[in-house]
């Protein structure tokens, strides 16, 4: 069993490293993080969202206005969620005074 377990851990360190390979070099303005237009010429989001972000809130902070109106129900949910990790912690970890 434990051949097998090292095989499956060498394969996945394989297709790792081969994955890794070929990612864009950093600060590439050429790669796909960085294209302001796609293939087919039309704009991505994030550009869209770069220029258009003070404009459409009023705010200079550009992840303010990302995370407070364009992704707000995204954020509250995240947010509920941690909230509700921190108080089942804060339930399993309490003493019980005997």
């Amino acid at each position: 069993m434990k051949i097998h377990q090292a095989l499956v851990l060498l394969a996945f360190a394989a297709v790792l490293t081969m994955a890794a390979m070929q990612l864009p070099a950093r600060g590439d303005a050429a790669s796909p993080a960085n294209r302001v237009f796609n293939t087919r010429g039309e704009p991505v989001a994030g550009a869209h969202y770069i220029s258009h972000a003070e404009k459409d809130a009023a705010t200079p902070n550009m992840v303010t206005v990302i995370l407070a109106d364009y992704r707000s129900f995204d954020t509250l949910g995240e947010t509920l969620v941690v909230f509700a990790g921190g108080i089942a912690c804060l339930f399993i970890l309490r003493r019980l005074k005997p």
